[in-house]
């Protein structure tokens, strides 16, 4: 029989897309108490079933498909402005394909707007009606309102109309801001783009047996363990289960495995498998299994992202920009200037900006001498002399120490020939 919080879940589900959701409403529908209704509102929240939309309430959506990470929809972008939802909050969960600035006539303003457009403007009644119109959604600079007329007309157009104090240029800045960040995650791969689905488990109260089947059907020989409900409460590995041994499979397996969910980053995985020295992470929602992810995959993953471009700037990049590199026999050599981005409010350069510029350069030598990804353990660094603007400097990175999975280098910076900052950085190498 269904759980309460199941139902609930169910009801959820059930209601029409743009339906309104309260705490209050689906108790008394569903007599139970505020208390369970909430943490089930918000066990939807997380399955992506409804969204939470500032000024505007809880909403019934439909759940998007994996889409392209560098779109925002316009409920991302009322939430970015601080916005007031004037109307079609049913429209919130759509995707902003581009923005317009309104600042131009009606006339002019015509070819620029079309299907899933923003247009940015302040209070110009006309060019509200003229982007509904459109199948263009409004953002109102400003904190201006509109009239019932616009509002009712997004209603009916399902568009969001947005107001927010903010001027035209702030906003646009950060949505522009936005979007960059975006880009940056663009090829950023997730747990949900690699993991294996409808996995085979086992369950608890299963004998020895089972286990031995599975291994011999699947070629597999680690396998998440569920209770009753289908929640994964363990792993089952060849190490937990002696030779010529039998009973239920709870006796053996691993208490409270690491676990990770879709959404983990495949990077975040990669370090939890080598750090535990994990072969296999099974991967929930909402407690449940919904897959399962090895380190073989996660390793492929990762070669796989170091051959994808990068659109967006990262800190790193930005750090980087103004630093070339050689290979020298058996070190590297960094060399470049200390450009603005790396002070600090003193006019030399910023310590912590040092310290990344340096950690960064130690990555980037590790991975072209071993050709695999890695995983920093310890930095270690002493600063002796301060650095100013323009300064140029030289960063040696040499390996002082290559073992099969640790790895270390020892990090000199200089400006012309004086040793400013020292390091030494040690990594471990992600291997299948």
């Amino acid at each position: 029989m269904a759980t309460k919080h199941d139902q609930i879940i169910q009801y959820i589900m059930d209601l029409e897309i743009g339906s309104s959701i309260s705490v209050r409403k689906i108790a008394q529908e569903l007599s139970v108490s505020e208390g369970t209704a909430y943490r089930a509102i918000k066990d939807a929240e997380n399955r992506e079933y409804v969204r939470t939309f500032p000024r505007a309430g809880t909403i019934r959506v439909e759940k998007a498909e994996k889409r392209s990470i560098e779109r925002l929809t316009f409920a991302e972008v009322a939430a970015m402005v601080d916005g007031t939802v004037l109307g079609g909050s049913n429209g919130l969960n759509k995707s902003l394909a581009r923005f317009v600035i309104g600042a131009m006539t009606p006339d002019a303003m015509v070819k620029y707007l079309s299907s899933s457009s923003l247009l940015i403007v302040g209070n110009r009644e006309e060019a509200f009606r003229l982007a509904l119109e459109h199948d263009c959604a409004v953002l109102i600079t400003g904190g201006f309102g509109c009239s019932d007329e616009i509002r009712d007309l997004a209603d009916r157009k399902s568009l969001p109309v947005i107001s927010s104090t903010y001027d035209t240029f702030t906003i646009a800045a950060m949505i522009n801001k936005a979007i960059s960040e975006r880009m940056i995650k663009k090829e950023i791969l997730l747990v949900e783009d690699i993991m294996i689905q409808e996995p085979r488990y086992l369950h608890t109260e299963d004998p020895i047996s089972e286990w031995r089947k599975l291994l011999k059907e699947s070629g597999h020989s680690r396998f998440p363990v569920v209770n009753e409900s289908g929640h994964v409460v363990g792993i089952l590995t060849p190490k937990d289960v002696p030779e010529a041994s039998d009973g239920p499979i709870r006796q053996f397996m691993t208490h409270n495995p690491i676990m990770v969910t879709k959404k983990t980053t495949i990077a975040y995985a990669a370090h939890m498998m080598i750090w535990e020295g994990i072969e296999l992470l099974p991967v929930i929602e909402g407690g449940a299994l919904v897959g399962v992810i090895s380190r073989q995959d996660v390793i492929k993953a990762m070669q796989h992202m170091k051959n994808q471009p990068q659109v967006g700037e990262t800190l790193e990049d930005l750090v980087l920009a103004n630093f070339g590199s050689k290979r020298l026999d058996k070190r590297m050599r960094f060399s470049g200037r200390v450009a603005p981005i790396l002070l600090s409010h003193m006019g030399t350069a910023s310590w912590s900006a040092m310290t990344m510029l340096m950690s960064t350069v130690g990555i980037l030598t590790l991975k072209s001498f071993r050709q695999s990804d890695i995983a920093v353990d310890t930095f270690t660094v002493y600063f002796i002399r301060p650095v100013q603007m323009e300064d140029m400097l030289d960063i040696d990175v040499e390996p002082v120490e290559e073992g099969r999975s640790c790895n270390k280098v020892e990090i000199s910076v200089y400006h012309e020939k004086e040793l400013i900052a020292k390091g030494m950085l040690a990594a471990k190498a992600m291997r299948k």
